[in-house]
């Protein structure tokens, strides 16, 4: 039977303050698929994310990463296996070229010499930003620097890659681009969006968090075809866009 990329059951977090954000999410995601993580503000999707490399954790219930439970036995093995790509790039980036943000991570993770060469230039291409590994980061355009981010967690060669927002300020063009290299990743994908066309277009699989539970977990043109559901879960999509009408891409 084979290991699941990720396995989420029974998590519960509260803030410090009292806050419950998360009151018992339970799902599991198969290697290699691409799922959305859909969801009002305030559902806890942040919350959920932070707990799947550990970020976040002392509450109730157990998030395993291929068969590794997170906890502080497993940390480093697990926040190899998790990469998150954060909606800012700018997060992300803060050294003088491109080639030395991407090789910060296996770098530190003890890489040198032809193995970490080879790390940089795997990911630089895979994000098609390989003729830019010497430009300063801050010289790109935003949906270059995007895919740069996407290339520094590809160097650590993840088990999950974890995108939040990936879409946000990104024109039509650099919007295909980034859906061509993630349909093109062979990697487990979880897509944190409020963008639903564009779940529609990457993910096959979509979960609604809301309230701090698993409110729908199915395929992504059946959820939000569903009217009442997307009601009651402060779901909407743009004006004129039909589901019915569009075919997913795989």
């Amino acid at each position: 039977m084979t290991v699941p990329s990720l396995e989420v059951s029974g998590l519960a977090f509260a803030y410090p303050d009292g806050h419950q954000a998360l009151f018992g999410v339970d799902f599991s995601i198969a290697r290699g698929e691409r799922v959305a993580l859909l969801g009002p503000n305030g559902a806890g999707k942040t919350t959920l994310v932070l707990h799947l490399n550990g970020i976040l954790g002392g509450g109730t219930g157990t998030v395993t990463v291929a068969g590794l439970p997170v906890g502080k036995r497993h940390m480093a093995e697990i926040r190899q296996k998790v990469g998150i790509v954060f909606q800012d790039p700018d997060d992300q980036l803060f050294m003088p070229t491109v080639r030395e943000d991407v090789a910060f991570g296996p770098a530190a993770a003890g890489l040198k010499g032809p193995e970490l060469e080879r790390r940089v230039r795997s990911a630089l291409e895979r994000v098609g930003m390989q003729d830019f590994a010497d430009r300063p980061p801050h010289h790109l355009s935003f949906g270059q620097r995007r895919r740069v981010a996407v290339a520094t967690v590809l160097a650590m060669e993840p088990e999950i890659l974890v995108l939040d927002e990936p879409s946000s300020n990104l024109d039509p063009a650099s919007r295909r681009e980034l859906a061509d290299i993630l349909r093109s990743l062979d990697v487990t994908v979880l897509m944190v969006t409020h963008d639903l066309p564009y779940a529609l277009e990457l993910c096959p699989r979509s979960l609604i968090l809301s309230d701090g539970v698993i409110a729908a977990d199915g395929p992504t043109g059946e959820l939000l075809s569903d009217d009442a559901l997307m009601g009651a879960h402060r779901l909407e999509l743009p004006f004129g866009f039909d589901p019915r009408s569009v075919t997913a891409r795989t």
